[in-house]
């Protein structure tokens, strides 16, 4: 039988309500102002969308104590949509990555003649697994009584062996280290294309290398933090099976999910400033690379 933690966390309930309503608030601004112009950022706006839907609900939840009040079906949803949310986040930044790799390292490459369905069947191919790796938090309950509050958490530290849970620990983790190597290799990959071509503008240049490590930056400040605390539960666990041992690590496990919805803010306003300039910078670099000729055959 599993026996499950319960933590008074009184810096949670003070600290990340404010910082979960800022978020909400400068993420509804840039989802408000964005124009999309590619496929993956348009399904990664969608994710974020429904990440500022759940950020209220979870800012009442921390403001009332960690004290659920919406109801078993409502709590099954939250989680699902933020845990769908980081998934996406993850999946489509990826995706944008291997996209701008192909463009520039492999120009003549026939993925980049495709059509716009052909990314489209692949946005819906990340939400299908999207939803069957975390579709198993809408069928399970997730209430957790605890001094007279109802606790609303896909992350309980429980003794003993849950299959869901184990499953759900291990994608979170998994979901962040397999991505975030092709993400580093394509960021490399451009970087090292743009700076060993002889060009005459090494400002825009300069400019798309700083965009591409953005990115790779970004995304391991969005979602390394709550990755290394996911693992060192996993870790103390090992070692330990009494809950004494896992308050300061519960603490910086919520504390870094919470600044991993920062994802959403930052990532729409990264891309939604750069992409002038770096578009202009991935002409001038494929000009460069091909005949005008051969550049002309090329679908952007």
């Amino acid at each position: 039988m599993e026996v499950c933690c319960t933590f008074d966390s009184p810096v949670l309930d003070q600290v990340l309500p404010p910082v979960l309503i800022l978020e909400f608030v400068f993420g509804l601004v840039g989802n408000l102002t964005w124009r999309p112009n590619m496929v993956y950022l348009t399904h990664l706006a969608v994710a974020d969308s429904l990440l500022l839907f759940c950020l209220p609900f979870r800012a009442h939840y921390y403001w009332q104590g960690k004290n659920w009040q919406f109801g078993d079906a409502s709590c099954r949803v939250l989680l699902f949509l933020l845990a769908a949310n980081r998934a996406a986040g993850i999946f489509f930044l990826t995706a944008v990555a291997v996209d701008r790799y192909l463009r520039i390292v492999h120009p003549l490459s026939r993925i980049n003649r495709m059509s716009l369905s052909y990314a489209l069947w692949v946005s819906l191919g990340l939400w299908v697994l999207i939803f069957l790796a975390t579709g198993h938090l809408l069928a399970d309950e997730h209430f957790f009584e605890s001094n007279n509050r109802t606790q609303c958490e896909s992350f309980n530290i429980c003794m003993g062996f849950n299959p869901l849970s184990t499953w759900h620990n291990a994608f979170y983790i998994i979901q962040f280290f397999l991505p975030t190597s092709i993400v580093a290799f394509c960021s490399v990959r451009i970087a090292w294309q743009l700076r060993r071509k002889a060009m005459e503008r090494r400002g825009k240049i300069k400019r798309a290398v700083q965009f591409v490590l953005a990115v790779a930056l970004i995304f391991s400040t969005c979602f390394l933090p709550s990755t290394m605390s996911c693992l060192s539960v996993w870790i103390l666990k090992v070692w330990y099976d009494e809950c004494s041992y896992f308050e300061k690590a519960n603490v910086a496990f919520y504390t870094s999910v919470c600044f991993t919805y920062f994802n959403s803010v930052l990532t729409l306003n990264l891309y939604f400033s750069f992409p002038a300039k770096f578009s202009v910078c991935l002409v001038s670099c494929l000009i460069s690379i091909l005949d005008l000729e051969e550049f002309c055959g090329i679908a952007l």
